[in-house]
């Protein structure tokens, strides 16, 4: 948990259940800057619906320290994404699914019961919920693990994955092919 920089609206308590109080001890999340650009550095960052968490580590931190280009070897950028999206390649390899909501996608993947398994080991007990950060973070690992083990995807590189985790053409194209300059 990390100290809010505002207030704390009535609709994120219900959502996220955390409230000014709970969090008023905690640390700022901008004091995060060395475990999560090291992080990047690692690989490539991944999440449900990518976006969301991308927003979010832009609006504290434009850019990481230059790190290794995944989707190019041997290349560097300043860049959290590209990222690795659950969201985007359970709705594009799995389309008949009713929903790509997180909740949705563990249950019909058969992956509840190991998420509260390690929710247990990771979480806080009043931190084992969906739209808390380290639940949901298991709960996306679990669903890229689950894909892992899918003959399709297990001889996919990783600038394929990172190319099916992204809809929009142009950077899906970019990701691709690279460019000649």
């Amino acid at each position: 948990m990390c100290r809010a920089t505002g207030r704390v609206r009535p609709e994120d308590t219900a959502v996220h259940g955390l409230s000014e109080e709970a969090v008023a001890t905690h640390a700022p999340f901008s004091e995060e800057w060395n475990y999560f650009s090291s992080l990047r550095e690692l690989g490539p960052l991944a999440a449900h619906y990518a976006g969301v968490e991308n927003a979010l580590l832009k609006s504290v931190w434009p850019y990481p320290r230059s790190s290794p280009d995944f989707a190019r070897p041997g290349k560097r950028v300043a860049e959290w994404g590209p990222w690795v999206d659950s969201a985007r390649l359970y709705s594009q390899l799995y389309p008949q699914l009713e929903s790509g909501k997180l909740e949705s996608l563990v249950a019909a993947c058969g992956l509840q019961g190991d998420l509260e398994k390690h929710a247990a080991a990771y979480c806080p007990p009043d931190r084992r919920h969906y739209h808390a950060a380290l639940y949901d973070a298991l709960a996306g690992a679990l669903l890229l693990a689950s894909l892992a083990r899918e003959p399709q995807m297990s001889t996919l590189s990783t600038m394929q994955l990172l190319a099916l985790s992204t809809l929009d053409g142009e950077k899906r194209a970019a990701l691709q092919q690279g460019s000649l300059f």
